[in-house]
């Protein structure tokens, strides 16, 4: 009788364990380097290295301006790199800022790292700046982040980034709702609720934290410079209501502006389009210029 019990309980236990060891290992997909080659740039850009924790190093681009001139940061998203940002930088060099672009770890040609969607990533976006602000002495700064640079911007320790205006772009609330946006997207709502606590609770054993921790949003409560939101009117990762609620959260302080049947994927490209370029180029002249 006890060998029979043993065997019945042996194939649902080999089913929980293959389960198991199925979400660990999408955790650790999701979570992997994705390292690129970046292709090189004309002149006036240059290739810059940048150290940010013990063991990192940032690969980044530097479009120069004068000392005084102001100067704005970067931000890409999660498994893209500074490639994505240079028609969006090389356009705001030619209005007489400054410009970093950088790879964070685990993405273009900085160091292999894996991917904590803004957590560890603030320390890289915390080291460009104060590189970007040794160049810029007493000079305004903004920094522009693109959904897990957006993240970056505002998570971590050392808090929000200390810039005298942001740009949010499909910035998600936090990493429960990221999840559960995106396995609902593909497998609907039902497979998101099981499969969503699963993956946002190994946020402990692969960074030490809780899931609570990667929450742009409560982060966003501490921020106190001006703020410009952007969100996708189409976007199923970051829904309209969350991006409201990110605005919310940062004291309704700028300004908020959605793009009309822009998806997720689409914001960055809306960096290259006029209208949202008007946007913010208006909303730099505000913070940055004035302060100039």
């Amino acid at each position: 009788m006890r060998r029979w019990r043993m065997r019945w309980w042996l194939p649902p236990l080999v089913l929980v364990a293959l389960f198991g060891w199925g979400i660990w290992s999408v955790g650790g997909r999701l979570t992997a380097a994705t390292n690129a080659a970046v292709p090189p740039l004309p002149a006036p850009a240059q290739v810059v290295r940048i150290a940010s924790d013990p063991g990192i190093t940032l690969a980044a681009s530097y479009w120069p301006a004068p000392p005084k001139a102001p100067a704005v940061l970067l931000l890409h998203g999660n498994g893209g790199n500074r490639d994505n940002l240079t028609p969006l930088a090389t356009w705001l060099s030619a209005q007489g800022y400054g410009v970093l672009a950088i790879d964070f770890r685990g993405h273009g040609a900085s160091t292999p790292a894996i991917k904590s969607f803004g957590l560890t990533e603030s320390a890289d976006a915390h080291a460009a700046l104060a590189w970007l602000k040794a160049r810029h002495p007493g000079s305004a700064t903004a920094a522009i982040g693109i959904s897990l640079g957006g993240a970056a911007a505002l998570l971590g320790p050392r808090g929000p980034l200390p810039v005298d205006a942001l740009v949010l772009e499909g910035v998600y609330p936090d990493i429960r709702h990221a999840i559960y946006n995106r396995v609902a997207s593909v497998g609907g709502k039902g497979m998101a609720a099981v499969i969503e606590p699963l993956l946002s609770v190994q946020a402990l054993p692969r960074y030490g934290v809780w899931p609570s921790a990667i929450s742009p949003v409560t982060a966003a409560r501490q921020v106190r410079v001006p703020v410009l939101v952007v969100g996708g009117g189409a976007d199923v990762f970051t829904p309209p209501a969350e991006t409201r609620a990110l605005f919310d959260a940062l004291h309704r302080n700028g300004e908020l502006t959605f793009l009309p049947g822009a998806s997720h994927g689409m914001i960055v490209a809306a960096n290259d389009t006029d209208p949202l370029r008007a946007r913010i180029g208006a909303f730099l002249e505000r913070y940055l210029r004035r302060k100039a």
